[in-house]
């Protein structure tokens, strides 16, 4: 992985500071600070009382939001305009911070009473605002998020039926773009790890919601997108053991997915897996890379290492080229130094028609060129608009050949 800044520990102490957990005794507060603080909070309560008495909107809706009726549709609205309109309020005034509070604890108690489409729009001004105030990002304000996911999780058990996947498709929405406040404006590239993983999550989900009923190619797209959604944001999450137990559920390669030259595409197990380890490299995250393919070779993969090894460079095994032999070689060649350079030229070429047929090939071939620039200095074509075609072009033909020796020599550090 790039250097984190000095801020940043590990995944687990971002875990620990969420929930609030730190190796450190809090100091003992004395009576009088206690005293003093008590009587803080119940001014800071009796001015916020009074303000809500002298604003009739405000009031009107923390009387609907402790109704019990707003388990009816139509309450349920009612709060729901009165809540927009009062953030919007408070982010006119400069109050970002009581816009912020406001929608989270407004979606919140409506998702407790179970208004889960009506919560869903005051997720997303939530989502609004974070961005459009430039928000920095917080562990309170991660935690907030946690919460609402879990809420939503939790008013959408039982739910079936075309509204609910819909729903969950607003949550996986939801998700995509607070991580994406959180690559713009918090500590961790690309977005904070726990909201990564709670995106890739809700991105699986979704795709077992998918799956059975897909009935034309459109809806197959979306599966696969939200299948390869899930690995790459799981990946993020530096979550390796999560995409294992993922693939451990999902079909063996078939006889036609495996033939060489087959015209299927891959095995959604095989394409899955190199999808992440091409993410994983081209983050500059060798650790997680080596760890998913030692643990996918241990828990998934039926073949032997050694027949799938012999089976790559064999011109006339009618087998197509292992995509687990490719990730592991991948992962040995990028952990070498740049002069490995002409070895990863040959193993992209090997993998060609592989990877050409995995989904949306130009985000692989992205990946492919970002891990040959910052591993082997490979710099990409001058031309944007032509940068696919100049690439491959530069990466030639056919598969050569290769060793068989040195091929070992290299998967012998893998297995």
């Amino acid at each position: 992985l790039s250097p984190k800044p000095q801020w940043h520990t590990s995944r687990e102490d971002e875990h620990f500071s969420i929930l609030g957990i730190t190796n450190h005794h809090k100091p003992i507060m004395s009576a009088a600070a206690a005293r003093r603080r008590k009587q803080l909070l119940a001014r800071k309560k009796a001015q916020e009382e009074a303000a809500a008495e002298a604003d009739p909107v405000s009031a009107k809706l923390k009387k609907l939001l402790e109704d019990e009726d707003l388990k009816e549709e139509a309450t349920a609205y009612e709060a729901l305009q009165l809540a927009q309109s009062q953030v919007r309020k408070k982010v006119h005034s400069g109050d970002f911070s009581g816009a912020i509070d406001l929608a989270y604890s407004s979606s919140l108690t409506i998702l407790k009473r179970g208004r889960v489409s009506v919560a869903s729009q005051l997720l997303t001004v939530l989502a609004t605002v974070l961005r459009e105030t430039h928000t920095e990002e917080t562990d309170e304000i991660i935690q907030k998020i946690v919460e609402l996911n879990q809420a939503h999780k939790e008013a959408m058990k039982g739910q079936t039926g075309e509204e609910a996947n819909r729903l969950q498709r607003l949550q996986r929405d939801w998700l995509r773009r607070i991580v994406q406040w959180s690559s713009e404006l918090g500590k961790i590239r690309y977005g904070h790890f726990i909201l990564q993983e709670l995106l890739a999550q809700q991105c699986w989900d979704v795709s077992k919601l998918v799956v059975g009923s897909t009935k034309d190619s459109d809806e197959e797209d979306e599966l696969m997108e939200l299948k390869t959604d899930a690995v790459t944001h799981m990946a993020l999450a530096e979550q390796p053991e999560r995409i294992v137990e993922w693939l451990k559920e999902l079909p063996a390669p078939t006889e036609a997915e495996t033939k060489a030259g087959h015209s299927c595409p891959p095995a959604d197990r095989d394409a899955l897996l190199t999808r992440a380890v091409l993410c994983f490299c081209a983050v500059e995250n060798l650790r997680d890379a080596s760890t998913l393919v030692r643990s996918f070779l241990e828990k998934v993969e039926e073949r032997k290492a050694d027949d799938l090894t012999k089976s790559y460079t064999s011109k006339d095994d009618g087998r197509a080229p292992s995509h687990i032999i490719f990730c592991c070689m991948l992962v040995r060649i990028c952990e070498k130094d740049p002069r490995t350079g002409p070895l990863f030229s040959w193993l992209l070429r090997s993998f060609k028609r592989e990877l050409d047929s995995l989904y949306k090939p130009q985000i692989v071939q992205g990946y492919t060129t970002k891990i040959g620039k910052i591993y082997f200095n490979i710099q990409p074509p001058p031309s944007m608009l032509n940068m696919l075609e100049n690439m491959m072009g530069m990466m030639g033909g056919g598969a050569g050949g290769m060793n068989p020796a040195m091929m070992q020599a290299m998967m012998g550090g893998m297995q």
